[in-house]
């Protein structure tokens, strides 16, 4: 087993515990794995599992990242590539300078801002993986669509095993081939999510489906071809698009949780509609996205799942 050992130094401000409990969004979740001081995910590079494991040693305001991988084919001149992953999972080079100035003059975002002050916007490693994602967690509650997800990883997803540590890969497009409507069954997936999940990844694999070259398109042109795939409508392709293509002015309207937490933020008196959701974030344009993430984290804080302590850095 090889290991490599490097610092980042993300754009400021940035905190890890609030980045990562975006990609998790519920402590269900197994294969983005946080303990309130060090995040732990497996990613399979060139067809070998790779074991990361994450820790901030700098404050918001000026922070700084140690990294340590561990892979049984990983040499020094992987570095690279694997900087790139990890700038792409965490949102480490982009600028939220834009964003905080339109926050401070604005008493209700910058409250929230403020609150949230270091997250960066994730994306997932793949517009896979963020499909599978919102495929599975449609019309349930995000916690028990995190828990099949979780069964989901388990049974399919590339493992990583090294003393102490027993991880899994969120599952690829060809780790999913060879899966069965009736395998996915009994993981707990109806039928018409378990079809849409298998042919998706038999596209990607067998008819060369380039998802990820959909970063090309402009939004009406990705989420055309997008809901044209089996289970995917309006709600999955644009968590799609924020979440695995990284166009942060997208805040997926149909999204009934976080829709409902923005009615409460916004203290409307009267239940948002896709279009009142619309109404409401013209005037934050372009960070719809962003303020998705904020209340998502908003909603976690009151749920008891975050704590200043989980910002333990190392000396």
């Amino acid at each position: 087993m090889s290991e490599i050992s490097f610092t980042l130094k993300p754009l400021p401000p940035f905190r890890l515990d609030f980045t990562v409990w975006v990609l998790r969004r519920r402590p269900d979740n197994i294969w983005d794995q946080w303990d309130g001081r060090v995040f732990r995910r497996v990613l399979v590079v060139d067809e070998t599992p790779v074991f990361f494991a994450i820790t901030q040693t700098g404050p918001a305001e000026a922070p700084e990242l140690k990294v340590f991988a561990s892979g049984s084919r990983l040499k020094p001149e992987d570095e690279p590539y694997l900087i790139s992953i990890l700038k792409r999972l965490l949102g480490l080079g982009i600028d939220l300078t834009g964003f905080y100035r339109l926050a401070a003059k604005d008493s209700r975002l910058n409250s929230l801002a403020v609150n949230f002050w270091g997250i960066k916007p994730p994306r997932y490693p793949s517009v896979f993986e963020a499909l599978v994602n919102a495929i599975t967690c449609q019309q349930f509650t995000l916690t028990a669509g995190i828990r099949l997800l979780g069964r989901l990883v388990l049974n399919f997803g590339v493992p990583f095993k090294k003393q102490t540590v027993s991880l899994h890969a969120f599952p690829r497009p060809e780790d999913l081939t060879g899966a069965e409507v009736e395998d996915l069954r009994k993981l707990g997936y109806s039928r018409q999510k378990a079809h849409a999940v298998i042919e998706l990844a038999r596209m990607v694999v067998e008819e060369g489906l380039a998802l990820d070259r959909f970063a090309a398109l402009k939004d009406s042109e990705a989420l055309e071809k997008l809901t044209s795939l089996r289970g995917v409508g309006r709600w999955t392709a644009e968590y799609a698009l924020l979440r695995g293509l990284g166009r942060i002015h997208i805040f997926p309207g149909d999204d009934v949780g976080v829709r409902n937490r923005l009615q409460d933020w916004m203290k409307v008196g009267r239940p948002l509609d896709y279009d009142g959701v619309n109404r409401l974030l013209n005037r934050w344009k372009p960070y719809g996205g962003l303020i998705y993430f904020h209340l998502l984290l908003k909603g976690l804080d009151e749920a008891g799942n975050l704590s200043n302590a989980e910002f333990g850095m190392e000396n």
